[in-house]
């Protein structure tokens, strides 16, 4: 019996033991409870900006030349030359096509020849002319001759008139075997080759040359955009900057130079041009660019990110970021988002720091951890987030006592 007690004695000691080594801290020193601070939610930090911000409407153009020409031959004849190769840059008169000229010189070389022998026909009938006029006083000669030997002198003089007509046609011939470029511009694909016969009656096409420098973009609008169109029209020249295909990349900047008479009842929209240099050829014909019409400028807007703006029950708002690192719900009024910032009208001013990323976690008044953003300005309010997380660490590491 005696033994039964001290093993059992000896049994609740190696419990209280094993008791004590597991949860000793806790039970041997009961203190107050541990303080466990809030989770600060981790974000990306942005800041409000002000920027002059374009207003634009916005429409699919097409590159359009400035001037266009098939290229024919204004003679009958064969190619025996060509002056250029595809894709040169030529000058208005620079030669493309030579035809034959041989046909042509001796065209007018007879011409000529005809007007000389008229000439010298037209010599002699003048001299005989005179002396009738001298003989007819004497009677000599009777006015009948005289009238006669007039009209002789008028038929030559007619023939000669006829034989310089005949020479200015036959130079313009011989010229026109010369094909020459009507514009300045570039050349295509040429559609012809030496040896081939061309005739003026027939629309063949030589060439194609296009003006480069400066060219259109046509693009069309809805009619609802008519009226704001023309107001900042009548106001000033309008700009339009025409982007690829990307809507990133600004290719040119031009001015409007038409907004067309009449809205296409068919659409419902109207057509607009705008000119553009294209001085370093940026626009190629035929090209669709995106065209951006500039209606006005926004001065010094204050912008965010565009996903930094939230949607609730009473509107958009937007969390701004105070000094201690806590999170203010404000709300806000969005003039406009484009080119993914938004234009925040009222409610947000330049400078103040705003949570761009995480904030569908974010509460009024709770706790940050920052995380600078591309392009964001949050030196002061990341240090001020460090000390804050560093607190918050430490208090929930410290040991109870």
């Amino acid at each position: 019996m005696k033994r039964r007690t001290v093993l059992i004695g000896i049994a609740a000691l190696a419990i209280a033991g094993a008791l004590g080594w597991r949860y000793g801290p806790g039970l041997m020193s009961p203190g107050p409870p541990a303080v466990h601070a809030a989770a600060a939610v981790p974000v990306t930090a942005g800041v409000a900006e002000a920027q002059d911000i374009p207003v634009y409407i916005q429409g699919l153009g097409t590159v359009q030349a400035f001037n266009t020409v098939n290229v024919r031959s204004r003679v009958d004849g064969q190619i025996t030359k060509v002056f250029f190769k595809e894709g040169q840059d030529v000058k208005t008169g620079d030669p493309l096509f030579q035809i034959d000229p041989r046909p042509f010189q001796a065209a007018l070389d007879q011409a000529k020849a005809n007007k000389a022998k008229d000439q010298a026909s037209l010599q002699g009938a003048q001299l005989d002319l005179q002396r009738y006029s001298k003989l007819l006083p004497s009677g000599f000669q009777t006015q009948q001759q005289y009238d006669q030997q007039k009209a002789t002198v008028g038929q030559f003089q007619g023939a000669v008139q006829a034989d310089q007509a005949q020479i200015d046609t036959t130079q313009l011939n011989l010229d026109y075997a010369t094909v020459r470029s009507p514009i300045d511009g570039r050349t295509g694909q040429r559609l012809i080759d030496i040896g081939n016969y061309v005739q003026g009656t027939q629309n063949t096409n030589l060439v194609t040359v296009t003006q480069l420098r400066p060219v259109y973009v046509s693009f069309t609008l809805p009619q609802t955009e008519l009226d704001p169109v023309r107001q900042a029209n009548q106001n000033g020249e309008l700009a339009v900057d025409a982007y690829g295909q990307d809507n990133k990349t600004l290719l040119s900047q031009g001015k409007l130079t038409l907004i067309d008479n009449q809205v296409d009842v068919a659409t419902g929209t109207f057509h607009l041009r705008a000119t553009f240099d294209n001085n370093d050829l940026r626009l190629w014909p035929g090209e669709f660019v995106n065209a951006r019409l500039v209606l006005s400028t926004k001065k010094n807007a204050v912008t965010v990110p565009a996903e930094t703006v939230m949607q609730g029950p009473d509107g958009a708002y937007v969390y701004v970021i105070k000094p201690d690192d806590t999170a203010e719900r404000r709300a806000v009024t969005v003039a406009m988002t484009q080119e993914g910032r938004a234009v925040i009208g009222k409610g947000l001013a330049a400078g103040e720091h705003v949570v761009v990323e995480g904030q569908y976690r974010v509460t009024q008044g709770g706790k940050l951890q920052i995380r600078g953003g591309p392009g964001s300005n949050t030196d002061n309010v990341a240090q001020g987030s460090t000390q804050t997380t560093n607190q918050v660490a430490g208090s929930a590491s410290e040991p109870t006592q």
